[in-house]
């Protein structure tokens, strides 16, 4: 059965959501999204109880990024010319094992060692997760399985803030035992995932794979929606799940399940905006959507200084909610549409590695804001931020296509 045959399938016959394929794909997006935003509302306690500066915090994040920035490339290479499985079986039990020893870790110094070693495991994760839905739906409905996997994301910061949270007044530790639900899952991949036969190649050559990759990827608007994945990421990561918990903490004087429920209604609005984002691409472009959602991260820094009252947090909360909910997706799918067949996991890996370096670089770069300019540093220079990308979309991607049905 080849990948339009399935596409069409699943079209006429059933719910995305009904597929079984899909329901393990957004399986495994669940699981790693504990490596990055599940671990947000730990680290006040982390700080405090390592004794960690605030600007030093941000290193638990960023260390889990880093191999997957330099590593990401190589693992869409291996997946496409080995297989998918035969890459992401192994890099769950890894990504398991070693996030799971972070609970054992009796110094900053092997925190940031072990989250090193899980991001190893987790660097083709990522990558395979977009790579598998491009495999499987084109057209419209991939811009809705792009929606459904945001959603998903969007549901499990709900989850996992409260779960986070909750556990963390028992200790920082304890959170990171919830890695180990990565082993069974790799178990449901290896006998349950049905992959369409792609085109066997007869003789692989890494200098002509590299060239064809370098072909899709050398034109302006996947260099436009590179950029796009990683300015959205760096305020993901830095302003909103770094150090909203931060100013929580120590500004408002928030407890961690007070943070968990702020970080949970931020999940609550990218999970519904996502669910409704098949329906907003109907009557908007997806170029559109990504202004439009510039525009809602520049409100919610502008107003997060401004913020003295715990329960007002919500409000950029949410707004940077609606936010990711709206540009992961919209540029996912414009990039899992122009990627290539034959080379699609190295595409893939590509905007995957993007998104990576976003989430490594949002923390440091937040921290070197705070140390130049304070708490209201980071957020006014998101602000700012948010505002340069809206104009650099406005005037570079203009002529952009949305995706066909």
């Amino acid at each position: 059965m080849n990948k339009k045959t399935v596409s069409q399938n699943l079209k006429k016959s059933i719910k995305i959501y009904q597929d079984s394929n899909f329901q393990i794909i957004i399986g495994i997006t669940l699981i790693t999204i504990l490596g990055g935003p599940g671990i947000s509302p730990l680290l006040p306690s982390i700080a405090k109880d390592l004794n960690i500066p605030p600007e030093h915090i941000g290193w638990v994040i960023s260390a889990f990024f880093i191999p997957i920035t330099i590593g990401t490339p190589i693992s869409g290479i291996l997946a496409d010319r080995y297989g998918r499985k035969q890459i992401l079986i192994p890099a769950l039990f890894l990504f398991a094992i070693a996030g799971s020893l972070c609970s054992l870790a009796p110094n900053f110094r092997t925190l940031i060692e072990f989250r090193f070693i899980q991001g190893i495991g987790a660097t083709p994760i990522e990558s395979l997760t977009l790579t598998l839905i491009s495999d499987l739906y084109r057209g419209k409905l991939l811009t809705t399985a792009m929606a459904f996997r945001t959603m998903s994301i969007g549901l499990s910061l709900v989850i996992y803030p409260l779960v986070s949270g909750g556990l963390t007044t028992w200790g920082w530790r304890y959170p990171f035992l919830l890695y180990l639900i990565a082993i069974p899952l790799s178990f449901w991949v290896l006998f349950c995932l049905k992959i369409p036969a792609m085109p066997k190649q007869k003789l692989f050559s890494l200098k002509i794979y590299l060239r064809n990759i370098w072909q899709s990827l050398n034109n302006y608007q996947v260099g436009c929606l590179l950029i796009v994945i990683i300015i959205n990421f760096i305020l993901t990561f830095g302003p909103c799940l770094t150090y909203i918990p931060l100013f929580a903490n120590r500004q408002l004087g928030a407890s961690y399940i007070v943070i968990g429920i702020i970080l949970a209604s931020r999940g609550i609005f990218l999970a519904f905006i996502s669910s409704q984002l098949g329906i907003f691409a109907k009557y908007l472009s997806e170029i559109t959507l990504i202004k439009v959602s510039f525009i809602l991260y520049c409100i919610a820094c502008m107003i997060t200084p401004t913020i003295n009252n715990i329960w007002l947090l919500f409000i950029p909360g949410i707004l940077s909610g609606f936010a990711q909910g709206m540009v992961a997706p919209s540029t996912q799918s414009l990039l899992g549409q122009l990627s290539p067949e034959q080379y699609r996991a190295g595409f893939m890996a590509v905007t995957a590695t993007a998104l990576s370096f976003g989430q490594t670089l949002g923390p440091i770069l937040a921290g070197t804001m705070f140390t130049i300019g304070g708490m209201a540093g980071v957020f006014y220079s998101g602000a700012i931020l948010s505002l340069i990308i809206f104009i650099f979309i406005s005037y570079l991607l203009v002529n952009t296509p949305s995706i066909k049905s």
